[in-house]
């Protein structure tokens, strides 16, 4: 039986791309100096070029169009696996903390997300249960020194930290210092995984265009991180399912995407993961598993009672 016009578009769409990858790259390896790599991926139609010395530490990074990609969208059907259960506010108690974790502990949560002066106390709450302890890094702004988030991100891990939700240099990403956001995004990530914890990239999607979300996600992919995130919940937008669905074509099936701010039901967390997220971040986590609101009884359209 002969494809059909799509699926030849589309295997033309593929074809072409990895040729043109293939090109470039062959290019790039020519002029590098020696001891040094390179790494280029594509979609959304830009190319994103990582370079990295013998250290493993960026040395350059740019963008440039090229061609589009299709991207998979990986499920899974354990919504309580799938949450990080999250409690941020600057006026979090100790109290309110011991709850997070024993609800987690309660309900099978994914792990638990809170500043990092928390980390000690959740570390200890959890101890033998199946829940993360997940901190954030430069949170909320992304506008910490590098070393500093480097620093955080030890101190973290130190006090019990096993994944690390770090906000990438929003600023330099749109001022197109790459090089900087790569090399921010990298010494988080050489700190969390030489000592076992995952990393999620957290882009604050709401102040960024559609370019600079894809150039984002592919700097985050050659440096390394495990998931990208779309928000911190403290700017002025949260997870919509179109930065999700864009997040994922973009990323592939390799990495996991985090969907979180203003995600509080079970409908919003069910149309996340069909659009590609792999994670939810929310501080409403018992709320959504419990399932679907109940809709409301259609009013009743029988003859109304005689009175007498």
């Amino acid at each position: 039986m002969d494809p059909d016009l799509k699926t030849v578009e589309q295997l033309v769409e593929i074809i072409t791309r990895e040729v043109l990858v293939a090109m470039v790259e062959q290019k790039a390896r020519a002029a590098l100096p020696q001891g040094q790599q390179c790494k280029l991926n594509c979609a959304e139609g830009l190319c994103v070029k990582t370079c990295f010395d013998r250290a493993g530490m960026v040395v350059s990074a740019g963008a440039e169009r090229l061609s589009s990609t299709l991207g998979g969208v990986p499920h899974d059907l354990n919504l309580a696996g799938l949450i990080d259960h999250t409690l941020l506010k600057p006026d979090a108690t100790p109290d309110q903390i011991a709850q997070l974790c024993f609800e987690a502990r309660k309900y099978g949560f994914a792990s638990v997300c809170v500043n990092p002066t928390w980390v000690p106390l959740c570390a200890q709450l959890l101890q033998g249960s199946q829940a993360k302890v997940c901190t954030v890094i430069g949170f909320p702004l992304g506008a910490t020194a590098s070393a500093v988030k480097v620093f955080e991100t030890q101190n973290a891990i130190d006090h019990g930290a096993t994944e690390i939700d770090m906000v990438l240099n929003i600023g330099a990403l749109k001022a197109r210092d790459l090089d900087l956001v790569a090399k921010d995004i990298r010494g988080v990530v050489n700190a969390a995984h030489s000592r076992g914890p995952i990393v999620k990239v957290i882009l604050e999607t709401v102040l960024l265009t559609d370019e600079e979300k894809t150039i984002a996600c592919l700097i985050a992919k050659e440096a390394g991180a495990d998931f990208v995130k779309t928000s911190t919940g403290f700017s002025s937008g949260g997870a919509t399912v179109h930065d999700v669905a864009l997040m994922r074509r973009v990323v592939g099936p390799e990495m996991g995407v985090k969907a979180s701010g203003g995600v509080r039901t079970f409908e919003d967390a069910e149309k996340m993961v069909q659009a590609g997220a792999t994670r939810i971040g929310a501080s409403a986590g018992v709320k959504i598993i419990q399932g679907p609101a109940e809709k409301p009884a259609a009013p009743s359209t029988a003859a109304p009672a005689k009175t007498y």
